[in-house]
């Protein structure tokens, strides 16, 4: 049992502590997560949620790096998904070419 105490010696048990760790966990996963979606709408849709699960633990770690950093990372695709939703967010014909056939 010493094993354990020594391999995470600050290891949390406050609930709170606990549960902010665990909604930055859910943050990595999804940013890891969107990183491999197609779907456009779907990945910012995640990335969104990601950012917000990321923005609270950047506060409760009082770090305003990195609170700023997940805040714009959100705010920019919040801004993509509503623009995708309004029919603004378009690929040009070249772009979507170039995409699918990047060697020509």
């Amino acid at each position: 049992m010493d094993f354990f105490f020594g391999l995470f010696p600050g290891l949390p048990w406050d609930v709170i502590v606990i549960a902010i760790n665990a909604v930055a966990m859910c943050g990595v996963i999804l940013h890891v997560y969107g990183v491999f979606l197609e779907a456009e709408k779907r990945r910012d849709l995640v990335f969104i949620v990601g950012g917000v699960c990321l923005f609270i633990y950047a506060l409760w770690i009082r770090n305003k790096i990195f609170a700023l950093a997940m805040g714009g990372f959100t705010v920019a695709s919040l801004i993509e998904f509503i623009e995708i939703l309004t029919g603004y967010h378009k690929h040009s014909q070249k772009m979507v070419e170039e995409y699918e056939n990047p060697n020509k």
